[in-house]
């Protein structure tokens, strides 16, 4: 199902943007569906166990969902910049509403990740592990306790979703949350909700990840090997709207990053005490204007409909694609900034936004001084870095380039001159 969606301009009249996002399927009973040309027949390799790695001691917290099981395997350190270094080419790659269904597109994209040496983060929804029978658990903000616009899952979809959030975080990927209900628009969607029922939000997506033993009936399964109240720090509001009041809220809970904006492709910068990490205005190769850095929002300037003319489906994948890798261009080639991409375990158009996605994997993450990670892990070098750093990256422009040189633009009491 899709959730309701809504356009609006973006930047100047070239620019024609549409913003909104499209709701995640429910995941309630595993799809037929066609191949897409990603899918795979089984779960990545290692997904059914845990990569081999070192013994660590298992603390099981509450029921036992969840554990602590030490430091998060696979993970890259943080460093600063010496001066005058130019800086990586990040690129973050994100799934709203991440589960398992009979598509087994998370799957195949933590392998996809895995060959390619490339980090994500799975945006959870917390109502992907709670079972229709216990609908009523939930009790969303200006909605009829029990309704979700995605639905909630069964016994399989909660068992393959536990199994694939379990490997992505040993992988070394982020698991973030995109809430719960997915509720769009101006009748009791997110963004009429206040600070504080965005947070009880918050905590009801948490309580069902770790709560999923108990209210799904899985004593054999094993727990998931993070404590989520520490791992949870940020996320991604449904439709990219609620964001003002979201911000604080998510800040008091201690999230550390939010991506539910809109921006371009520029560095980072603090909202409301938060990473702000917005999807970005990208090229859309033979077209006047850029869209959003998310498949749906190719769809819908393309075909607004998820099952367009099959005719169009491999060129409208290719032109993502290249728009993307476009995108990337402009940024390696210029101001450096981390290029954010959002996208849906869906095959709309015959699959064709997946394809695109995993070749533009392919094409960016094996270049050098590229690095494909995490939002956390994106946070995590911000953090890191001097201040007076970041202020002159974030002095850049789309595609600008320092005047002098990055070894003059970034070596420390160098002028702040700099060249589109």
């Amino acid at each position: 199902m899709l959730a309701a969606r809504k356009g609006i301009a973006f930047g100047a009249a070239v620019m024609a943007l549409s913003v909104s996002l499209a709701g995640c399927s429910g995941l309630g009973a595993p799809k037929a569906g066609k191949s897409t040309g990603t899918d795979t027949e089984k779960g990545a390799p290692g997904a059914k166990k845990a990569p081999a790695a070192p013994k660590r001691p298992v603390q099981l917290i509450g029921d036992g969902s969840t554990a602590f099981t030490g430091v998060q395997p696979n993970l890259p350190r943080a460093q600063r910049l010496r001066p005058g270094q130019k800086p990586p080419q990040f690129v973050v790659f994100s799934w709203d509403g991440a589960g398992e269904d009979g598509q087994k597109l998370f799957s195949h994209f933590r392998k996809v990740g895995k060959e390619y040496g490339a980090n994500m983060t799975y945006f959870l929804s917390g109502v992907y592990l709670l079972p229709k029978d216990k609908a009523l658990q939930y009790d969303p903000p200006h909605h009829l306790r029990g309704s979700s616009d995605i639905g909630f899952n069964d016994t399989e979809g909660i068992t393959n979703t536990l199994r694939e959030v379990r490997g992505a975080w040993q992988d070394g990927n982020e698991i973030g949350t995109h809430f719960n209900g997915h509720f769009c628009g101006p009748n009791g969607g997110v963004g009429t909700w206040t600070v504080e029922e965005w947070k009880s939000e918050i905590s009801q997506a948490k309580s069902f990840v770790k709560s999923w033993k108990t209210n799904s009936a899985l004593p054999g399964e094993a727990p998931l090997p993070f404590d989520y109240d520490k791992e949870l720090v940020g996320g991604r509001a449904p439709c990219l709207e609620g964001q003002k009041n979201l911000l604080p809220a998510a800040r008091d809970m201690g999230f550390r990053y939010d991506s539910s904006g809109t921006g371009t492709q520029v560095w980072p910068s603090k909202l409301d005490g938060l990473w702000n990490m917005p999807l970005q205005a990208v090229p859309v190769p033979g077209r006047a204007f850029e869209t959003l850095s998310m498949d749906y929002n190719f769809m819908f300037n393309q075909s607004k409909t998820v099952n367009g003319d099959p005719a169009k489906h491999a060129y409208w994948g290719d032109q993502m694609r290249d728009g993307l890798i476009k995108a990337f261009d402009r940024a390696y080639l210029g101001n450096r900034a981390p290029l954010i991409i959002g996208n849906h375990f869906e095959s709309w158009n015959g699959g064709t936004y997946m394809r695109a996605v995993e070749e533009t994997i392919r094409t960016v993450c094996g270049q050098k001084d590229v690095r494909c990670v995490s939002f956390r892990q994106l946070a995590d070098w911000l953090d890191a870095q001097d201040p007076a750093t970041l202020d002159k990256l974030q002095a850049l422009a789309v595609g600008q380039t320092p005047k002098a040189g990055w070894e003059s633009y970034l070596t420390a009491g160098a002028p702040a001159s700099r060249t589109s």
